[in-house]
């Protein structure tokens, strides 16, 4: 009896930043691709980005943290083992919804780390295995900068210029060019001349992070979506994946998922890939059992879910006499310092960090204590002190590498579930002695960038709890099948026609914001998997 039709050849969870562009990928080889998204499409009508009360919203029914956020999509973390909160969004785009878009590469030396510095791993693959795939990723969205930087690789032109500077630049410059600190503007998934079908240069409105009205940040509804919609991928929304399906001999069938009516159904596919970042996709790995697989889908060496990394931020922020309007425009970074990129060991730590100017807040914000948790105090000086810091504020993110180390992973947690029973995550982690010491340096070096530049006061979180961006190395990539998930190629080692291409992918961390590695490797995965289908979905 001839086997039952399929009813897509590959089966994609997650719309995200890798699920949308492994769907574009992949479709226009003419593969027949469905996608499973257990958010809704975000409609810019829903921003929080023009509403009036838009500080309050951040906070409480568009926050980026889903605990608090509460939407019906949304699933809940238990966190209470963490010191870094998992920030994440469930809609169409996935967390580029909420974004910013910085948009930096990761450097060669990031894919050699065990080699060079002797921890954590390398990966299976180099930067200039990766390099075109960069290139094709920054051709589909469109990125503003300025190439030619010579801390950093060559990279192909720029699709648009680096977003402009301003008053809070100059400030920002006068410190760096005072030290001798070597800087750059930024890469930024943000347009700043048009690009694209239908979409506007960026007009410097400001909070970019609640949704972006115009379409000028590079989100993946707004770049990959429409492509891959024209070209034949089928997208299920409101799709709350419970498990992915194997047969007898351990090969991914397909998916159980609740549609919009709490109706559970089944999806098929000859090959699954997994695109629900580094916390949702460890979760249903986890979730997947099966007679072959008692501890999880391709959980056989026990790694899926270990090594979690999130980058570690510290916020110093300068105050100034002369008027910056930190507050104003793009809340991404504009200008880049990678002076303390690379290991020395003179520090006293391997491997280095970035540091990227960012913006302030809004007026509320200020008074509550901003992004540092300094409030301005209340009372017949609130006025005068609020003041002298709005509009008179800039910061700087500092950005940590996170080495891999097995102890930080994503588990079920025994209790917590979400609206359709379905086990929650659970997140332990720990910052770890390298990355404390690295805090350290790196705060001292920040204060003194901000002396460097005329700041009259210097305001400092040493760890930000809301920091949880970016979630990497839960199925992590390699050669050996006992310290890795996948290979090189996304490919489950246990369980060959099972992908992941999400951040849960990272060999290592880098210190640099990780979408664009994220798609780059997306991109590069789905390009294999395109051209040998037959073979793995055989």
């Amino acid at each position: 009896m001839a086997a039952p039709e399929l009813d897509s050849d590959v089966l994609i969870v997650g719309s995200g930043a890798s699920g949308a562009a492994a769907a574009w990928s992949l479709s226009r080889r003419g593969l027949r691709v469905t996608c499973l998204e257990q958010g809704r499409w975000v409609e810019p009508s829903d921003y929080a980005h023009s509403r009036p009360d838009y500080e309050l919203a951040r906070q409480t029914s568009f926050a980026k943290d889903p605990n608090v956020r509460g939407w019906a999509e949304d699933y809940p973390i238990n966190n209470s083992g963490t010191p870094i909160y998992p920030l994440m969004v469930n809609a169409v785009g996935g967390s580029t919804v909420h974004w910013s878009g910085h948009f930096p590469r990761m450097r060669p030396s990031d894919f050699r780390v065990r080699t060079l510095d002797g921890v954590a791993d390398d990966w299976p693959f180099t930067y200039w295995d990766l390099e075109p795939y960069y290139d094709l990723n920054d051709s589909m969205v469109g990125v503003s900068g300025l190439a030619g930087d010579p801390g950093n690789p060559p990279r192909s032109p720029r699709q648009t210029p680096p977003l402009a500077f301003d008053a809070g630049c100059e400030a920002y410059l006068r410190g760096l060019e005072k030290l001798g600190w070597h800087w750059w503007p930024c890469d930024n998934a943000l347009i700043s001349e048009p690009f694209g079908e239908n979409r506007s240069p960026c007009n410097c409105c400001g909070p970019c992070d609640i949704g972006c009205p115009i379409g000028a940040m590079s989100s993946a509804h707004v770049t990959y979506w429409p492509k891959a919609l024209s070209q034949g991928v089928q997208l299920i929304t409101h799709a709350r994946v419970e498990q992915i399906t194997v047969d007898r001999a351990g090969r991914a069938t397909g998916a159980l998922y609740y549609d919009d009516q709490g109706v559970r159904r089944s999806q098929t596919a000859g090959v699954v890939v997994m695109a629900a970042n580094g916390v949702g996709t460890p979760r249903l790995l986890l979730n997947s059992t099966s007679a072959r697989f008692p501890n999880g889908l391709a959980n056989d060496s026990g790694i899926v879910g270990a090594y979690l990394m999130f980058h570690p931020v510290a916020f110093v922020s300068g105050v100034f006499e002369e008027v910056v309007n930190g507050q104003r425009g793009p809340i991404g970074g504009l200008m880049n310092c990678q002076e303390f990129y690379e290991t020395d060991l003179a520090r006293g730590f391997v491997r280095g960090f970035e540091l990227q100017l960012s913006r302030s807040v809004g007026p509320l914000s200020v008074a509550n204590g901003g992004i540092l948790g300094h409030p301005v105090p209340w009372g017949s000086e609130h006025h005068e002190a609020l003041r002298s810091r709005y509009a008179h504020t800039m910061t700087t993110s500092v950005m940590l590498e996170d080495l891999p180390e097995p102890e930080n992973r994503v588990t079920l947690d025994p209790g917590l579930t979400d609206a359709h029973g379905i086990p929650a995550p659970r997140v332990e982690y720990r910052v770890g002695e390298n990355t404390q010491r690295m805090l350290e340096f790196s705060i001292a070096r920040a204060r003194e960038l901000f002396e460097a530049a005329g700041a009259v006061e210097i305001l400092v979180d040493p760890l930000v709890q809301e920091s949880g961006w970016h979630l990497m190395g839960t199925c992590r990539m390699g050669d050996d099948p006992e310290r890795s998930v996948i290979n090189g190629w996304g490919q489950a080692h246990e369980c060959p026609n099972l992908f992941v291409i999400d951040g849960s992918t990272f060999t290592t961390s880098a210190a640099v914001n990780p979408t664009s590695t994220i798609q780059a490797v997306a991109l590069r995965c789905a390009d294999w998997l395109g051209k040998n289908y037959r073979a793995v979905a055989a």
